[in-house]
């Protein structure tokens, strides 16, 4: 357990989000704000409390890097030294600071007595000489991630007015030795771990929006399947079995209704579950064949994959008068969509010039903006609970591995390193308030 705090302000100190300019909203990712990290000051004088203070300033760095609103200042540059002189701001020389260009500077101090872990975190602006942010953290030793991303949502919070994806996790299909399973990792492919065990073939991997289970396609007893799996306690039911095709899970939000892809009409047809797997109604009806459901975060319309037109197209159904809309037109074979958790745009799966790549379309004006290229194959796009970033397959390094972008398409790398492959990941839906 961690306890918080705010830190004592100097009054006036301390404006709202809304009197910040630092991180443009419209577009958060065109400019990188350069931020200084340096190692926390030691509050005590326990042994280990260096190694703490320089793991936490580290840590600090990566899961801001990894953001893409920042650009950190290597510390190399620094003409003062917190850990040496003060992290308050009395104490500090911000001319040091904006000398080199420092934006943003975020101090901290630790310390850890009688087998309690204290952090401190300030960020401030060095051109204002103002804090903008001061949090203090209790707990136990060991905790400090915890304390690190706990920060970081304020930060990012305080900064932008969203509660940021640091305690968001993705989804998975893993392919190893045994066979493929569902994994799950942090936001950042931190604390990796195995849901199901291994099967033939598994697919489709779906969040609920209490994030407590996830749904998923299985082969078992000679079809497919669609079962679920509670995080929780670790137990996994059936949750159908109709003849034929059980396929593509995706959960209405704010309910315990699953939509999925059944055949067992002959058509493949996207159809609306309840909690227990009964069927409640049919979602589609069309000559061809559809799939891959996503909802609106408000739920009332869902995008799905339909081959109604001759091709695999993106269309959007109004969940209250039922009218269906074709959304997409460029490209012969688009796939995969999810629905941005702010709601007006879709990303998606396209071919072009013999390559897949990742797409974001936006769903009233139709305009389409391409976010991957020239860099293997690139699918299954899912977005982060805040929509600032976009996790997605590629085979830009030979296997299929996961990785990760901003929403704008840039800082697009790796999230994580394992053998075999990795496919079809889905990222956690925003957390109920």
């Amino acid at each position: 357990m961690i306890c918080a705090c705010a830190l004592v302000l100097v009054p006036g100190a301390c404006p709202q989000a809304a009197d910040y300019d630092y991180i443009n909203i419209r577009e958060p990712f065109s400019q990188k704000i350069p931020m200084a990290v340096p190692v926390f000051k030691t509050l005590s004088q326990g042994s280990t409390e260096k190694q703490v203070a320089q793991n936490a300033a580290d840590m600090l760095e990566e899961v801001l890097t990894y953001t893409g609103y920042f650009k950190m200042i290597d510390r190399d540059a620094f003409l003062q030294d917190p850990g040496g002189q003060g992290i308050v701001t009395k104490e500090i020389n911000f001319g040091n600071w904006t000398d080199i260009g420092a934006e943003l500077l975020l101090t901290g101090g630790v310390r850890l007595e009688s087998g309690v872990l204290q952090m401190e975190f300030r960020l401030f602006d060095p051109y204002r000489q103002e804090m903008i942010l001061g949090k203090r953290y209790t707990g136990k030793p060991g905790g400090q991630r915890k304390m690190v991303l706990r920060f970081c949502g304020e930060m990012i919070k305080r900064l932008t007015g969203r509660q940021g994806l640091f305690d968001s996790r993705i989804a998975f299909v893993g392919t190893g030795d045994e066979g493929k399973s569902v994994y799950v990792c942090d936001f950042d492919g931190k604390n990796l771990t195995r849901v199901t065990n291994p099967q033939s073939i598994v697919v489709s991997p779906a969040w609920a929006p209490d994030n407590r289970y996830i749904a998923y396609t299985a082969y078992t007893h000679g079809n497919q399947r669609i079962y679920i799996s509670d995080l929780q306690d670790g137990s996994v039911r059936e949750f159908a079995a109709y003849e034929g095709i059980n396929l593509t899970p995706a959960w209405h939000p704010g309910s315990s209704a699953l939509a999925a892809t059944l055949s067992f009409e002959g058509d493949e047809e996207i159809y609306l579950l309840t909690e227990t797997g009964k069927i409640d109604k049919r979602l589609t009806e069309s000559w061809g064949v559809d799939v891959s459901p996503a909802f609106s975060p408000d739920g009332k319309k869902m995008v799905f994959v339909s081959s109604r037109s001759g091709s695999p197209q993106l269309y959007v159904k109004d969940m209250r008068s039922g009218s269906v809309r074709r959304l997409t037109y460029e490209g012969t074979y688009n796939t995969q969509p999810d629905w941005s958790p702010a709601g007006g745009q879709v990303v998606y799966s396209g071919m072009k010039d013999g390559r897949i790549d990742i797409y974001v379309i936006d769903v009233d004006s139709g305009e389409t903006e391409r976010l991957t290229r020239k860099a293997g194959d690139n699918e299954a796009p899912s977005w982060s609970p805040d929509g600032s970033m976009i996790v997605f397959t590629s085979t830009r390094t030979g296997n299929s591995r996961i990785f990760v972008m901003t929403a704008s398409g840039t800082d697009q790398r790796m999230l994580l390193d394992m053998p075999g492959k990795q496919q079809l990941p889905d990222w956690s839906p925003p957390k109920r308030e």
